[in-house]
């Protein structure tokens, strides 16, 4: 089941993405951010409550989002759970008006088999290197770009 995260999951959120990023497939985020960012995030929870999986959409900017932090716990992986995740972001990233959502991910292929098309970062707006400037990895980012249109037919 996926729902929007709650104060009470972001210990769990934490752990998922610590697992993944010491492991070098993500990157790190800190307990504080993720506490900044719970209403950005959605989990995935097992029959039992356990979260075993969660992703974060975050509004970057007037008609442009990311989905961040898109992490499934380990054994749970290719049970189409990440998928479910993505599908719901973007199903949210249209309901309020997102025209283009991307991704920065060790995963493009992951992306591209829901839609997404591989990108150069340098094509997104310069709003979203807020960020970036942060990460110890900048300016040699190592992460490959995704991004779908949401936009109308006939728009954008």
């Amino acid at each position: 089941m996926i729902r929007q995260a709650k104060l009470s999951d972001t210990k769990d959120i934490l752990r998922l993405i610590r697992h993944w990023a010491d492991k070098g497939k993500m990157l790190h985020r800190s307990l504080n951010d993720i506490y900044e960012r719970i209403r950005d995030f959605y989990i995935y929870e097992d029959g039992s409550g356990r979260v075993i999986g969660a992703a974060a959409l975050t509004v970057v900017w007037e008609d442009i989002a990311e989905i961040r932090s898109l992490v499934v716990e380990e054994s749970e992986q290719k049970k189409g759970i990440g998928g479910q995740l993505v599908e719901r972001c973007v199903a949210t990233a249209r309901e309020i008006g997102v025209k283009e959502l991307f991704a920065l991910t060790y995963v493009p292929g992951f992306f591209t088999r829901l839609g997404f098309k591989e990108i150069d970062k340098q094509t997104l707006p310069h709003k979203i290197w807020s960020d970036c400037v942060r990460c110890h990895k900048f300016p040699d980012c190592d992460e490959s770009a995704v991004s779908i249109s949401l936009a109308p037919a006939g728009e954008g």
